[in-house]
């Protein structure tokens, strides 16, 4: 199917973009890569009169370390995220992470804003930005403000952008120590079954931090907190690990789909927790 008439907008300012919103309301949205939102209009699932695309808005794209801070716009592509040698070297996790995101094809135009903002809990950034405590900063007509990732998500699809507001850029500090992002999927190119980050900091052979966080087992991503409590203070040994894992996969609530039924999507997701803590635990 094709999609039916819109109007089509291209401004090159925040501002524009928020006015833009602001003018038409419920029947306009904001298109970055498009990848969620080009299906559901060829489907006609929704009615769209107005279309604001955020590929002219050049503040929303690039990536900047500041002292110990990262930003990234929102319209930088996946494949920057991949070829950023000195976002590498802040977080390496990202690397990780966006390597395993769809296919190449996908990660030249799908961006870390539409991937983030668009509250799909299957996508692979939400979780990762629980694991990076990462901040998202919001533009609206009443100003900016900012939001913690781990307060943004509150149900698959809702998040607590207001419908007039664009997400701007993310931020999170920048990492030390051992990192992992284990996905697993059907084939190349999938939603995952089952994904977790993981970062831990070691302090001779005790764990000084940690952050644990999964991907697609609840409508919304899942900061594993009981798991972090588990880590943090121990020597991260296979029974450290173990009650981690249990912990972890305690705290996700997935539903039976295509990708199969609860049990088996717990069971892959305490194999993917327990991947992902050993090969964080081996590069710390």
């Amino acid at each position: 199917m094709v999609p039916g008439a819109f109007n089509y907008h291209r401004p090159d300012s925040v501002d524009g973009v928020v006015s833009l919103l602001g003018e038409w309301g419920d029947d306009a949205r904001v298109i970055a890569g498009g990848h969620s939102l080009i299906p559901v209009m060829k489907q006609r699932l929704t009615d769209i009169s107005h279309l604001i695309d955020l590929a002219g808005v050049d503040v929303l794209k690039g990536i900047s370390i500041d002292g110990g801070t990262v930003t990234i716009g929102a319209m930088t592509t996946q494949h920057e995220l991949i070829a950023s040698d000195t976002l590498h070297v802040a977080a390496p996790i990202i690397r990780e992470a966006s390597l395993q995101i769809a296919d190449p094809q996908v990660r030249y135009v799908g961006t870390i804003g539409g991937n983030v903002a668009n509250g799909d809990p299957a996508n692979d950034m939400p979780g990762l930005m629980q694991t990076l405590d990462a901040t998202y900063h919001l533009a609206g007509p009443n100003g900016v403000r900012t939001v913690a990732a781990r307060e943004f998500y509150e149900a698959a699809y809702f998040t607590a952008r207001e419908d007039d507001e664009i997400l701007t850029a993310v931020s999170f500090s920048a990492t030390s120590g051992g990192y992992a992002y284990e996905k697993q999927k059907r084939k190349i190119g999938d939603y995952a079954t089952a994904a977790a980050g993981v970062l831990l900091t070691m302090d001779g052979n005790v764990c000084s931090s940690a952050s644990v966080a999964l991907t697609n087992l609840s409508d919304t991503p899942v900061y594993c907190e009981a798991a972090v409590d588990v880590l943090v203070g121990s020597s991260v040994d296979d029974a450290v690990i173990a009650e981690a894992v249990k912990a972890a996969v305690d705290a996700s609530d997935p539903v039976a789909d295509t990708r199969g039924p609860v049990d088996f999507k717990k069971y892959v997701a305490g194999v993917i927790v327990k991947r992902a803590i050993h090969s964080a635990r081996s590069r710390a």
